[in-house]
């Protein structure tokens, strides 16, 4: 299906646009995620501190090798003439027809001078000679007319390629339904059917998520130079070849062709001869004896052919030019599952395509590649229904009523059961690669969907539930699901730590799986897990296992990532750069500070390469401001905002900014704008509040910490530091009682059971404080100021007791 991808927005716009080059990490959504530490003093003292940490798997690229010349790349037509059959099964393709020049043969959308109105504004599609045309709404609101000059994708919907100023293209929001009309197709409609987007919105049309050359190009044509010049904010875009060709997967050709055109006798050439990558992992797959699933009759060596699938086929950020045969990570950044992008517990849930999914499947594992199920070339199915899992599970073990407890004859699909689709971009259903099995039981804890009451939609999850265990199926009964303890530590309980460490530490989970298990550990004393994980040989680990060290202290950071200096995967260097830019320079040898210079320098040249991307210049002002180099933070912060004036995430961090120079009415300047663009946002109202207090404002600042305590519910951070903003406040019981609230809602929290702690020790409630000092030793037994506050308890409440034989009156 081929379909207008979209880059990165802010998380809090991530289910408006589809993404596709990631935030992270992350990435990859943009998050601004204040977090607390509490700095033990004396029993009735809680100092707050406010960090902020963004984490954004963000576009970086690097330069470590050239890209492939122009002159390398030869063109699918000259592969034709010995290719024959490959090239006759592109044709017609999605990849053929990713994107064509607007013509009578191309244009599916009916230009019969027909008009569609959407939130007030009214579109005409009409014909002006041979020129298809689109009268609608400009960068600046204003009606006019618009050529339409590409067409992109084929089915089940088409998008249209509108140019603008400065070398842009641009894809309208408004899209052709190539369905049959019978399926509801053959018509005009919005691709955010419920929203009203103006010109001042960046999701409108004219606006930066919807730029082919920043956001598409790269997967929909062949060999795609963006030439963009920040100075002029103006592209110069080119491509070898305007849709997918044969070079786009299998690297550029003319030596290929030189090899094969020599003089050497036919019989000593090798087939893929000059080709920078052989795609051919398919492999040979038998069923062993009485076995019911086939395997592979050699493991597979390589994942060269589903990484080069998934230069597209991914939620990702690209890495600068790209390296045919070359590690996925070594050219990409990879979105892990994790929300918002995906359910907790792995399944698709934003645009995230399928590589993120598939690398959480058994199959993958076993050695599954694309090319499998696909037929690469003309990207069918290799066969219909349930024949195609058929190839590796035994029809008589899986396709029988015994095993889908389905009627014969139900039309019961392997595929509904196991693959249930997503509806994307309104007509567009993809299937979730994960490949797992029905968990209406994770359904009742974590709202996840499940297969089972997606087909069955008139019933419950405990319907489901009770369905399975009456067949003696029930998926609990293994044990609990991974996504049960990480999504409890993502929400703060600690109890859940030593069963996340066990996941991170288990080479039967898949490895996507175990990065995002380490990630979610970042900021909770990572270092020993973290540790073994950055000497793995999967880069995915290692670069994961260097984000979860951010909240490390400098000196130990510096100590456990610096050997990774030189890491031959790009990813993990850029996320070295990022994890390192704090550090001193001049508390480090001449030898390490040449060192990172040399890293940071590499990260800034290839973050270069994007920026026409807000979300790139958002991390650069992260970078900066972690150097303590203001001027270049601020100015990164102020470019993302000029091509995206509402990316929350960069003026509440150059709010911050201005707090650092002690410039607070900058700050709220920039803070009270963001409120005027989202009244509701809740880290934006909290940061206000915190100003306010700090100006002496309290009564404003109490009232903006408890509007933002409201608003939350995924987090835990906002109702905290409310609660503790009351209790300094003078109304101690107001304090406890959120507190308590907050104990009952995100449940073995050790920054909220240690204010409980410490406030109840504060009004002389000794037995109270002790229990949660218990709690807390419980809950994080290798922190040692824990044990130490219960012991001075123990002693405060001992030296308060009266002693045999004494007089107590």
């Amino acid at each position: 299906m081929t379909v207008l991808c979209r880059g990165d927005v802010s998380v809090y716009r991530v289910n408006r646009c589809r993404l596709l080059s990631i935030a992270p990490a992350g990435d990859d959504a943009l998050r601004y995620i204040p977090s607390w530490r509490i700095t033990l003093t004396t029993p009735s003292h809680l100092l707050i501190a406010l960090l902020v940490a963004l984490t954004l798997p963000v576009a970086v690229p690097i330069e470590a090798r050239e890209a492939a010349p122009a002159e390398a790349f030869v063109g699918s037509e000259r592969c034709a003439g010995c290719h024959v059959d490959a090239y006759e099964q592109w044709q017609g393709s999605h990849h053929q027809l990713a994107m064509q020049e607007a013509s009578e043969e191309t244009v599916l959308g009916d230009f019969s001078d027909v008009s569609v109105t959407h939130q007030g504004v009214t579109t005409r599609f009409y014909r002006d000679g041979e020129h298809f045309m689109v009268h609608t709404d400009g960068a600046d609101g204003a009606l006019r007319d618009f050529p339409v000059r590409q067409v992109f994708g084929v089915y089940p919907l088409q998008q249209y390629l509108l140019p603008l100023d400065d070398g842009r293209l641009q894809a309208l929001g408004i899209a052709w339904d190539a369905r049959p009309a019978e399926d509801g197709g053959q018509r005009w409609y919005s691709l955010y059917p419920d929203e009203a987007i103006d010109h001042t919105d960046p999701l409108h049309w004219t606006g930066p998520y919807q730029n082919w050359n920043s956001r598409c190009a790269e997967c929909h044509s062949t060999q795609v130079d963006k030439g963009y010049s920040a100075s002029e904010r103006r592209y110069a875009t080119t491509y070898r070849e305007i849709s997918v060709g044969c070079e786009a997967c299998h690297g550029p050709g003319a030596n290929h062709v030189r090899q094969m055109q020599s003089v050497v006798p036919s019989g000593a050439r090798k087939p893929g001869a000059g080709l920078d990558v052989d795609l051919g992992q398919r492999g040979h797959w038998q069923f062993a004896g009485d076995a019911a699933i086939a395997t592979r009759d050699k493991p597979l060596q390589a994942d060269t052919q589903i990484n080069a699938c998934a230069r597209c086929h991914s939620r990702r950020g690209p890495l600068g030019d790209y390296h045919y045969g070359a590690d996925l990570l070594d050219t990409h950044r990879l979105a892990l599952p994790q929300p918002p992008l995906y359910h907790p517990d792995g399944q698709i849930d934003d645009e995230v395509f399928v590589h993120g999914s598939f690398l959480q499947s058994r199959m993958q594992r076993a050695g599954v590649v694309c090319s499998n199920c696909h037929e690469p070339h003309n990207n069918r199915l290799r066969a219909e229904g349930n024949a195609l899992c058929a190839q590796c599970h035994s029809p008589a073990a899986y396709d029988s009523q015994q095993h889908h407890r389905h009627p014969t004859g139900s039309g019961a699909q392997c595929v509904n059961c196991h693959m249930p689709a997503k509806r994307y971009m309104g007509v567009d259903d993809r299937r979730d690669h994960s490949m797992r099995i029905p968990r209406p039981d994770l359904t009742l804890v974590l709202g996840t969907p499940n297969a089972c009451t997606q087909c069955h939609s008139e019933r419950d999850s405990e319907w489901a539930l009770e369905s399975l265990r009456a067949w003696e199926m029930a998926p609990d009964t293994d044990g609990p699901h991974p996504a049960l303890a990480v999504q409890q530590l993502r929400e703060g309980d600690a109890r859940a730590r030593g069963e996340v460490l066990a996941q991170i530490a288990d080479p039967a989970l898949a490895n996507i799986w175990r990065a995002t298990a380490l990630e979610t550990l970042a900021g909770q004393n990572a270092a020993p897990t973290a540790t073994p994980m950055l000497r793995s040989a999967d880069p995915l680990l290692r670069s994961s296992a260097v984000r979860s060290l951010a909240g490390a202290d400098p000196r130990q950071r510096l100590e456990l990532l610096y050997p990774l200096r030189d890491d031959p995967v790009a990813a993990v260097r850029m996320a070295l750069a990022e994890n390192l830019a704090d550090i001193p320079l001049g508390r480090v040898s001449p030898a390490q500070r040449e060192h990172l210079l040399q890293l940071f320098d590499e990260y800034l040249a290839v973050q270069a390469r994007h920026a026409d991307m807000p979300e790139t210049q958002l991390q650069l002002g992260v970078f900066h401001h972690a150097r303590n180099d203001l001027p270049r933070a601020e100015s990164a912060y102020r470019e993302a905002l000029a091509l995206d004036p509402s990316l929350a995430a960069a003026r509440l961090n150059l709010a911050d900014l201005q707090r650092q120079r002690g410039d607070e009415d900058a700050a709220r300047r920039e803070l009270e704008t963001l409120l005027d663009q989202s009244p509701d946002d809740g880290n934006a109202l909290h940061a206000l509040g915190l100003l306010e207090i700090r100006t002496g404002n309290r009564d404003r600042g109490s009232e903006l910490l408890q509007a933002a305590a409201e608003r939350e519910s995924a987090g835990w951070r906002h109702r905290y530091v409310n609660a503790v903003a009351l209790y300094s406040s003078g109304m101690q019981e107001k304090g406890r009682e959120a507190l308590r609230a907050l104990d009952r809602a995100r449940p073995g929290n050790p920054a909220v059971v240690m204010a409980l702690s410490e406030y109840a020790a504060a009004a002389g409630d000794l037995d109270d404080a002790i229990v949660h000092a218990r709690s807390l030793v419980t809950l994080v037994p290798d922190n040692p100021a824990y044990p130490q506050w219960l012991q001075r308890l123990r002693q405060l409440a001992a030296s308060r007791q009266p002693q045999p034989g004494s007089n107590t009156r």
